[in-house]
């Protein structure tokens, strides 16, 4: 029963609470939540933007210098291989779509790190 008194943000809360603690995504099952939700508190809500949960790791600059270890940072958090991770540093630009802010983050502060200019979209 208290479960069914929380208010959109709390529920929030509580699920990113889970996801930390747990390490889990609930991403793919928030849409299936989001439908079962009762629809009476759905006029005040329109006013407010909804809050991203979705970031994009953007590659900016890469100094010449600094280029082999922003390359073992990008092969470390993408898993790919040599030539699509030098492929990328080469030509910076978009590297992640569509993750989750804390792991946008960590790859963010990896990256600058070894001397990368990284921005989150």
């Amino acid at each position: 029963d208290s479960l069914k008194e929380l208010t959109l943000l709390e529920a929030s809360e509580l699920v990113k609470a889970i996801e930390e603690t747990f390490g889990v995504d609930a991403s793919a099952s928030a849409g299936a939540v989001m439908m079962a939700a009762p629809g009476d508190g759905g006029a005040a809500d329109e006013d407010k933007p909804a809050e991203k949960t979705e970031f994009d790791v953007v590659l900016k600059e890469v100094p010449k210098d600094k280029k082999i270890a922003i390359l073992k940072v990008v092969r470390g958090i993408l898993g790919v291989g040599l030539k699509e991770a030098k492929g990328m540093v080469d030509n910076p630009g978009k590297i992640m779509e569509g993750k989750p802010k804390d792991l946008c983050e960590d790859a963010k502060k990896q990256l600058e790190e070894a001397g990368a200019v990284v921005e989150l979209a």
